[in-house]
C-alpha cells in the first residue's frame, strides 16, 4: 500500500513540475515581462517598419534588452514605436535604432547600435537616428523594374 502512495505522490509532482514548465514556455514565448514599470521608455520614428509587432525584441549587440511595447501612425505619417528597455541602460543621445530580421523571412526586431555621446537619453525622449526595415517584396520590386528599364533601353 506504501508503494501505491509514493507512486501517487511520484507522479503527481511530476504532473505539476510539468505544468509549472509549460506555463514558463508559454509565458517566455508570449513575450510576457515581469517588473516592466521599471523600464526605461524611449520612442523612434520609422517610415516603414515592415511587419514590426508589439512584444518584439529590442537587443544591443545580440542581447535582448527590451520589448517593442506600442506601434501607433504620428502626425507625420511615419510609424512610432516606443520600446521599454533595462532602466539601468545608459543610452547615449547618438544612439541610432534599425529594424532588422532574423534570418531571411524571420521576424523583425529592432537593433540598437550605441552612440559616443556622454549625454543619455532621458525617459520618455526620442532615438533621432533610426533606419527602417527594408521590404523584400519592394526590392524584388525595384529589381525586376529596373531591368525593364534596362532592356528597353538597348
Amino acid at each position: 500500500m506504501d508503494s501505491n502512495r509514493n507512486r501517487d505522490i511520484a507522479v503527481g509532482l511530476f504532473v505539476l513540475a510539468s505544468l509549472a514548465a509549460i506555463g514558463y514556455l508559454a509565458l517566455q514565448l508570449g513575450g510576457a515581462r515581469l517588473g516592466s514599470d521599471e523600464d526605461l521608455t524611449v520612442f523612434a520614428r520609422f517610415d516603414e517598419i515592415g511587419g514590426l509587432k508589439v512584444r518584439a525584441p529590442v537587443v544591443i549587440a545580440g542581447v535582448r534588452v527590451g520589448q517593442v511595447d506600442q506601434i501607433v501612425l504620428a502626425d507625420d505619417y511615419r510609424a512610432k514605436v516606443r520600446m521599454a528597455v533595462a532602466n539601468d541602460l545608459e543610452l547615449p543621445i547618438d544612439s541610432s535604432a534599425s529594424i532588422v530580421t532574423s534570418g531571411v523571412l524571420g521576424d523583425r526586431y529592432i537593433s540598437i547600435q550605441l552612440g559616443g555621446e556622454e549625454q543619455y537619453l532621458e525617459d520618455g525622449e526620442e532615438i533621432e537616428f533610426v533606419e527602417s526595415a527594408v521590404v523584400l517584396e519592394r526590392l524584388i520590386g525595384q529589381l525586376i523594374h529596373n531591368t525593364n528599364i534596362e532592356d528597353e533601353e538597348d
